[in-house]
């Protein structure tokens, strides 16, 4: 991930001088206008102008030193007497150095303790604060900043796994419609191949960002073609996915699980096997309706299944295909993939009523 620029350590330090620079020249910006002829004998003192650069860098100092050394050491592992005595201390050490550049640039005049503490007591802890503040919420921003990238990471990771999940669970089931096809001698199987390797093309080589819509649909069209070879007659597939009023980009292979899993589950011992597909896509929402006829009785169980449907093909020329036992990656792989690309711009309902599995899926493509 690239830093911004405000990280840059050159504008770093830039920000810091042109605010050291902005604070130290407000006294001066809101101070009265003073004759000079009435002005005190101690503001007429030469040196007096060095001096008061001396307590400045010494505050400047003071900012820094606490900022990355004491907080660090004392406040965040909570050791606040010994953080008390060390501020003592850094007061004593800043008489000492205010008495000495006093004493060896200012002539004329005594060095007075009380007047110290007076001007200074109030500009030392409040750059002590500024300071500890300033530390403290930089190294927020900083862990955060660290947070957010970690998790980017981990979603670049995740969504890696789970977009590399789906091209194994296709190519099972892909698979599995070749084998029955070549099981029955049909000459179909050879254009099924044909569109199988365009399948494969678009997998490979066109999935590594967002995909036009249109690609995406006529992926899925390949996809429904071959399974209407495999099925044939004996299971009626409705499809209709053309309605799209401008180009849109979508994430690669979000919407086959979809498809998958009503051909897995919508097929076999279903009678009057039905599977309706409708894809429409206007004013920037695409709206994806699958629904399948289920049987919950030849569901139960898969071994039930296998050896019905085995049974059954001993007596018949059509030969059906019994489910795959794997359980299936599909729809949690795609829920997944949802709430990590699109979070509150999807909407997703399945619903299981009347003999019917059907899933519905809004998707703000804007």
């Amino acid at each position: 991930m690239g830093s911004k620029w405000y990280t840059n350590r050159w504008v770093i330090i830039l920000l810091h001088t042109v605010c050291w620079a902005f604070i130290f020249s407000l006294p001066y910006l809101l101070r009265p206008s003073i004759d000079p002829q009435k002005a005190s004998d101690f503001l007429k003192t030469k040196n007096l102008q060095y001096l008061i650069f001396i307590n400045r860098a010494i505050l400047v100092c003071l900012f820094y030193f606490n900022a990355f050394f004491i907080v660090p050491r004392f406040i965040y592992k909570r050791k606040f007497w010994a953080y008390g005595i060390l501020l003592v201390s850094l007061f004593i050490v800043v008489l000492i150095a205010d008495w000495a550049a006093f004493s060896f640039l200012i002539t004329g005049f005594s060095y007075k303790i009380k007047n110290f503490f007076s001007f200074n007591t109030f500009p030392i802890l409040f750059i002590l604060a500024s300071s500890t503040a300033y530390k403290m919420i930089n190294d927020r921003v900083k862990e955060d900043r660290l947070q957010k990238e970690k998790e980017n990471e981990n979603l670049k990771t995740e969504l890696s796994l789970l977009r590399s999940q789906v091209s194994p669970h296709f190519m099972f089931n892909i698979m599995n419609n070749m084998v029955a096809l070549a099981r029955k001698g049909s000459a179909q199987l050879e254009p099924s191949l044909i569109r199988l390797s365009s399948l494969l093309r678009y997998m490979l080589y066109e999935t590594d960002a967002k995909v036009s819509l249109q690609k995406e649909i006529e992926y899925l069209q390949s996809y429904i073609d071959l399974q209407k070879q495999r099925f044939g007659n004996h299971v009626t597939i409705k499809s209709c996915m053309q309605n799209v009023d401008k180009d849109y980009e979508i994430e690669p292979m979000l919407l086959i699980p979809f498809v998958e899993n009503a051909f897995k589950h919508g097929t076999g011992l279903i009678e009057n096997a039905e599977i309706d597909i409708e894809l429409t896509a206007k004013n920037d929402m695409l709206y994806f309706n699958v629904r399948n006829k289920y049987n919950d009785q030849f569901e139960i169980t898969f071994h039930n299944q296998l050896a019905v449907v085995q049974s059954v093909s001993n007596k018949s020329d059509h030969r059906e295909d019994p489910k795959d036992e794997t359980p299936g990656i599909g729809l949690a792989n795609v829920k997944r993939r949802l709430n990590l690309l699109y979070a509150k711009n999807h909407s997703l309902l399945i619903n299981k009523k009347n003999g019917w599995f059907t899933i519905s899926l809004q998707l703000n493509l804007h």
